[in-house]
């Protein structure tokens, strides 16, 4: 039963993939053909489908910028640089979309500090500092019993000395995979649909106006009330909109 059960799952999985290339393929030709918004909606049904890729949001962020779509190119290209946060492609496109944007926001200047914590974090994600975590913890306790064990006593204070070193390796890499993973846990960033906004001073029509932004803004979501989020800006400026105006990525 388990062996009948195990083939009907995979040939579903098999088919739901001939579908979804089929459905891929039907997307690019209608991209080759000048149709995006048939293109659009042939790859939507994969995404529908449960199904993601770097490669599928990029052609989705392409089609949808070839229409003027500003604020879902943005959203996309920035969905796929989350899948492939290394391909330069993505990165080109989403500037070419940024920069068709009436937004100009610029973002708060980083002290030296920020600027060299950024630049370190980003060497990996939070897993990849928990990995590095576990690779210098094995390699303290090899260093330690290689140095508990041999007679030589100069190679004994070099083992205890890269014993020493590896452990604070340990430390550093632990403690950034705490951070980037408490960061990560706190990063909730949405992109504009709407063509024009009014940010509200308070979660409510009725409340002061805070500033207004357009479609294809990136924002922080800082927190909610009912329909209403709070968001903040790269250069400070915070303030209320309704939900239904941004999309999260």
């Amino acid at each position: 039963m388990k062996n009948i059960l195990f083939i009907f799952t995979t040939f579903l999985s098999i088919t739901a993939f001939a579908q979804s290339e089929a459905a891929f393929d039907k997307g690019k030709e209608q991209y080759k053909a000048g149709n995006f918004q048939g293109a659009i909606a042939a790859w939507k049904k994969i995404v529908d489908g449960g199904e993601h890729s770097a490669n599928l949001y990029f052609n989705l962020g392409n089609a949808n910028y070839k229409l003027n779509n500003i604020g879902e190119s943005v959203y996309y290209y920035e969905k796929a640089l989350q899948l492939d946060p290394s391909d330069s492609d993505i990165k080109t496109n989403l500037a070419f979309a940024e920069n068709a944007r009436i937004d100009a926001i610029e973002p708060l200047p980083q002290t030296v500090f920020n600027k060299w914590y950024k630049s370190i974090s980003g060497i990996f994600t939070f897993n990849g500092w928990a990995i590095l975590a576990i690779v210098f913890a094995f390699a303290f306790v090899a260093l330690f019993l290689v140095y508990y064990f041999i007679a030589s006593e100069t190679r004994k204070r070099i083992l205890f000395s890269l014993s020493i070193v590896s452990i604070l390796f340990l430390i550093g890499s632990l403690s950034m995979a705490f951070i980037t993973f408490s960061e990560f846990e706190k990063n909730k960033p949405a992109i504009v649909f709407a063509d024009e906004v009014t940010i509200k001073s308070e979660p409510n029509l009725r409340s002061n106006n805070a500033f207004v932004i357009h479609e294809g803004t990136k924002v922080q979501i800082l927190s909610q009330d009912g329909d209403w989020f709070r968001i903040s800006l790269s250069d400070g400026k915070d303030g209320w909109i309704l939900a239904s105006e941004i999309k999260q990525l």
